[in-house]
């Protein structure tokens, strides 16, 4: 009897690190910057990572979805700056208080992803290409919008949201970022959504013949991007206290670097969301490590493009690996 439950705690273990394989490299890397950063190990520095990790995070359980579904979106950077001049200037400009701001905001999100949606699920156009197009589209909005000027004079009202904390000690971006994962978490593993996103990105047309709405599925997918974009956007003018039109550059791909450390498969159909957030913090502490030993920033990018890659030969070798051994 005992020597059962050795055996099954002892394969629970390694269930674990199987799927949170992410968690070693983490640990890796906070050994090796302790080592050459001795202000790298300290509470506000830690504290810091979280907060600037917090907004790629959330974003990133929006491509959780998708690339469960079996696509990826390339435009949610841009629309996170789009996103972000909308809620601006509509607080700003057009006189907008900012709860009603955000929801105009949230709208604007839904329409631009219901778009890309419609695209891949009614004009069958590749993912790649009509989220590339809708990149395009949404960062030339934020310039043509704003003239390419930061919008400023954003209300107090809204500073806690980026910059506060709760008992002066979790940032509100951190708080915000674990109620995501807790809510992505639930509705990836206990609910029928859940199961339907999985099985569309495991088998897209055994999906469809068991019953299952996949064009449906795909479309809430992009609108949950939409969702967790607008939320990444009023954190970031919070914090930055202004509204900047290249807002969120880069963030897509950061995105799907946290999904792919993270376990989520680019083929779609496997992959846990706290997989996804331990990915995003290995992409923090990666650039929190390089920022405090004085890494060119475009070095940096070259490192993420090094890591991007590194995790999707990883990936593909895995799927390869596992249908020879079927």
């Amino acid at each position: 009897m005992a020597e059962d439950k050795m055996r099954s705690g002892g394969s629970a273990i390694i269930r674990f690190f199987a799927d949170y394989v992410i968690i070693l490299p983490i640990v890796l890397l906070m050994v090796i910057w302790t080592i050459i950063a001795p202000n790298f190990l300290t509470y506000n520095n830690f504290m810091n990572v979280l907060r600037q990790v917090s907004m790629v995070a959330i974003l990133a359980a929006g491509q959780y979805f998708m690339i469960c579904t079996g696509f990826i979106d390339f435009a949610l950077g841009a629309l996170v700056g789009l996103c972000g001049i909308i809620f601006s200037k509509a607080m700003v400009d057009w006189g907008i208080a900012p709860i009603p701001a955000a929801f105009l905001t949230l709208l604007v999100a839904f329409l631009c992803e219901f778009i890309s949606g419609t695209l891949i699920t009614r004009f069958y156009l590749p993912a790649f290409v009509a989220t590339l197009g809708m990149m395009y589209i949404c960062r030339g909005l934020c310039f043509v919008i704003t003239n390419s000027y930061p919008i400023s004079k954003i209300p107090q009202s809204i500073a806690w949201i980026g910059r506060g904390y709760i008992g002066k000690l979790i940032p509100w971006p951190v708080a915000i970022m674990i109620i995501v994962y807790i809510i992505v978490t639930f509705v990836s593993k206990k609910t029928k959504f859940g199961r339907f996103v999985y099985a569309t990105g495991g088998n897209r047309e055994a999906a469809h013949l068991s019953g299952i709405n996949v064009n449906l599925i795909t479309m809430c997918s992009f609108l949950l991007g939409g969702l967790f974009s607008t939320i990444t956007a009023i954190i970031l003018v919070s914090r930055l206290n202004s509204g900047q039109p290249s807002a969120g550059n880069g963030y897509e791909f950061q995105a799907v670097i946290a999904c792919v450390m993270g376990g989520v498969s680019l083929s779609g159909g496997k992959g846990k969301a706290m997989g996804v957030i331990l990915g995003a913090i290995f992409v923090g502490l990666l650039t929190n490590g390089m920022t405090l030993i004085n890494v060119d920033s475009n070095w940096q990018q070259v490192v993420q493009g090094v890591v991007l890659i590194l995790a999707i030969t990883f990936d593909v070798y895995k799927q390869r690996r596992q249908a020879n051994s079927k």
